[in-house]
């Protein structure tokens, strides 16, 4: 955005969505809105291996045009989270929405901050429920529903008009995660064991070509309105109508293909009492799982400054390095693109290099990345920032949700997501939230937050460095 406008866990179910060890083929193709088939989308995602031997994958009875399906539910939310959290919505709020203010970067994080809190306290227990339920698609298609409605609704958040944009954020960004969460349940029942790696950066490279369609879309609308002499105000509100309608096309295939193969583990009566009482035993079976406990714990710091960089990301572009509107999308377009690459790239051969390690590699990764924004002088060395934050963005997501995959026992692989999902969302908060607070106190020195973001990679390297991966899997298959 320019002056005018300048001046994300998972809960559980009985799977997760991308998780684990191997990574099937990339995002490389439109899901809803290409049109294309299954069918035909599939042989291209799988040329690396020929689709005859998609056995090798996934496991018995799953077919790849499901796959598919559920990767498209990634295609079709991504929009959400890059142009409302990350590319257009954050800036736009800043400077429109309230004016400016000292305070409004603080607003914003806490708004975001709102929303996460109430996932953390919703996720296990909705996990629960949905599994002992086998629910997970229809509790998806609520959440849908409601990060739709929402993300329509910032389209009344105008100058001043705070407690609307505030409201339709928390509301949208709330469904978006339990959704996020919910997807990620159904990798287990799709993927194999060695292949969850696979698998899951299949997921995130496809999820980040739907960002790049929703904010690719939003950026050409942007310019068109610019071009008839509009501002912020007329043409930021559209773009929340055009990242809603992409996200309920894209999502279409999910619900009409993908299947709940789970089955319901408990009797319908006394349900909220079986859940509370089932998410108490997830927490106490926790403390058998040292190695996974201590990386929920490693994410709850890693991820801090993910999320960080992923909230702010327009913010910084524009109030530390002085980027105008297209300068930010266009930026943040590339960044995508990198962030695709990253993933499908990095599922090929972190499992053959351990999931701790490829978890370490990219959290290094994300340091020199904080420490090279940090630095920027120019938009030079901020871009070389940006898309080092692409890669290792797609990659450490990708690996982490492999590792937590990897370490969870499978009767209660859902709710254990669950607890990653807590840990995600708690970071999403005093992540976000210590960068808001440092430049509010600071007086708004936005390279100050950066380099203090830096911390929470430096402190999930040392916690990861307890982890054996190996340990952490016998006992998960020891239940």
């Amino acid at each position: 955005m320019d002056r005018q406008i300048a001046g994300t866990w998972h809960l559980p179910m009985n799977s997760q969505r991308r998780v684990c060890e191997n990574n099937l083929p990339s995002r490389d193709y439109d899901c809803a809105a290409t049109g294309n088939s299954s069918r035909h989308a599939l042989p291209r995602i799988l040329k690396g291996k020929p689709l005859s031997q998609a056995s090798d994958y996934l496991n018995e009875g799953v077919r790849p045009r499901e796959v598919w399906s559920w990767a498209c539910y990634d295609f079709a939310n991504s929009g959400y989270t890059t142009v409302v959290v990350t590319a257009i919505f954050n800036a736009y709020f800043v400077a429109v929405v309230a004016g400016n203010a000292t305070w409004a970067t603080f607003a914003w994080t806490a708004a975001l901050s709102v929303s996460y809190a109430a996932i953390v306290v919703t996720a296990p227990l909705i996990g629960a429920w949905a599994d002992a339920h086998a629910a997970k698609k229809r509790a998806l298609a609520v959440t849908t529903v409601g990060c739709i409605a929402g993300t329509a609704a910032l389209y009344f958040a105008g100058p001043g008009n705070f407690a609307i944009a505030i409201a339709a954020l928390v509301v949208s960004n709330f469904f978006f995660g339990t959704g996020e969460n919910l997807i990620a349940a159904f990798l287990p029942e799709l993927a194999k064991g060695s292949a969850l790696g696979k698998v899951s950066g299949w997921g995130w490279s496809f999820g980040y070509v739907g960002g790049i369609l929703s904010l690719g879309v939003s950026f050409a609308y942007v310019v068109f309105a610019q071009g008839q002499g509009q501002t912020a105000e007329q043409y930021v509100p559209v773009t929340m109508l055009i990242t809603a309608a992409i996200f309920a096309l894209a999502s279409l295939p999910t619900f009409l293909i993908l299947k709940e193969r789970a089955l319901p583990q408990r009797q319908a009566s006394g349900d909220y009492a079986q859940t509370f009482a089932r998410f108490r035993e997830t927490v106490r079976q926790a403390s058998r799982y040292r190695d996974l406990a201590r990386f929920l714990v490693c994410i709850l710091l890693y991820q801090a400054g993910v999320q960080t960089v992923i909230s702010i990301a327009a913010i910084y572009a524009q109030q530390a390095m002085g980027f105008g509107t297209q300068q930010t999308l266009l930026m943040l377009l590339v960044v995508n693109v990198t962030a695709s690459i990253g993933a499908f790239a990095f599922g090929q051969f972190q499992d053959r290099i351990g999931h701790v390690r490829s978890v370490a590699f990219t959290l290094a990764c994300w340091l020199l990345t904080t420490l090279v924004a940090w630095r920027a002088d120019g938009p030079g060395m901020f871009w070389v920032a940006a898309n080092l934050a692409g890669l290792c963005m797609g990659a450490s997501q990708s690996a982490g949700r492999a590792l937590v995959g990897y370490l969870s026992p499978e009767a209660r692989r859902a709710e254990f997501f669950g607890l990653w999902g807590v840990s995600v969302k708690l970071s999403s908060i005093f992540g976000p939230l210590t960068y808001g607070a440092v430049s509010w106190v600071s007086g708004g020195d936005h390279r100050l937050a950066m380099l203090a973001t830096g911390a929470f990679f430096v402190a999930g390297l040392v916690i990861l460095a307890g982890i054996d991966p190996e340990r952490g899997r016998r006992a998960a298959e020891a239940g």
